[in-house]
């Protein structure tokens, strides 16, 4: 399960979609989320997933690789769907038993929450993939150095998001250690109630804790050693610029979401 975690990774091309400037991914990434809870119908989701598989497609990331990633959150989505079900109400009654009750309006709400929550994940799976840790960086910052007026600290709270981003696999990867080490000393995380589940849980955490805060102490000693100083007065060896590339994934954006719109206003669902 842990293996399956691909958001913070990077895989390294030079499609269309690895070449474009790091401040329009984000953006594009943040309007692609943004279309993803404008949709209102199947129509749109449809649109939204060609869009999202062709972009995949571009950046030639195995789709088995991408699908993985899903993983993790099956439990979540499935999660979210039973509470939606069961929770929403609205439409008529699909069946009814005790206090039990579904409707098609908790039906309908339940698959479009599953769907926009696969969907927010993949999108932003693209962006990590297909994006260094540096440029992320970068970009996060350039965005938000106009909020420099108010003494917003940009470029310390990009590194902060960079690093916490690039070491997600780092962390996983500790964390299948520290388990197939426990496991081989008579641990068991599989058996039992929730309860001893979640007990057999502190001897993984414990010593995640401490390797964390390791690794953590070593970055900021790293750091230190190479006059690390902030953001102020830093300069890059890599300039952000933005290319025609830019232009037509913007324009592509924008037809989507000029299309969901118009879907909205139409009623498709």
């Amino acid at each position: 399960m842990l293996k399956n975690i691909t958001i913070g990774q990077y895989f390294p091309g030079n499609s269309a979609v690895h070449r474009m400037d790091a401040r329009m991914k984000i953006l594009l990434t943040i309007a692609l989320l943004v279309d993803v809870f404008v949709s209102k119908g199947f129509i749109g989701f449809g649109l939204i997933f060609a869009f999202v598989l062709l972009v995949a497609r571009t950046t030639k990331i195995s789709l088995s690789f991408i699908v993985r990633g899903l993983k993790p959150i099956a439990f979540i989505a499935v999660f979210t769907f039973v509470l939606n079900l069961f929770m929403q109400t609205g439409g008529e009654t699909l069946f009814q038993w005790k206090f039990i009750h579904i409707t098609s309006g908790g039906l309908r709400t339940a698959v479009y929450m599953a769907i926009r929550l696969l969907l927010l994940v993949t999108a932003s799976q693209l962006l990590t993939l297909t994006t260094s840790s540096l440029s992320l960086t970068d970009g996060l910052e350039a965005l938000m150095r106009p909020l420099a007026v108010i003494h917003f600290p940009a470029h310390e709270i990009a590194m902060m998001m960079s690093i916490a981003l690039r070491f997600i696999p780092t962390l996983m990867e500790e964390t299948d250690k520290i388990m197939n080490a426990q496991k081989a000393r008579g641990a068991d995380f599989e058996s039992g109630n929730l309860i001893r589940r979640a007990k057999a849980m502190v001897p993984l955490l414990v010593p995640l804790f401490v390797s964390a805060f390791r690794r953590a102490d070593d970055l900021a000693l790293a750091m230190e050693a190479r006059c690390y100083r902030g953001g102020k007065g830093r300069t890059r060896m890599n300039q952000l610029h933005m290319t025609k590339v830019d232009l037509y994934g913007a324009l592509a954006v924008a037809l989507l979401t000029a299309a969901l719109v118009t879907l909205n206003l139409l009623g498709a669902v």
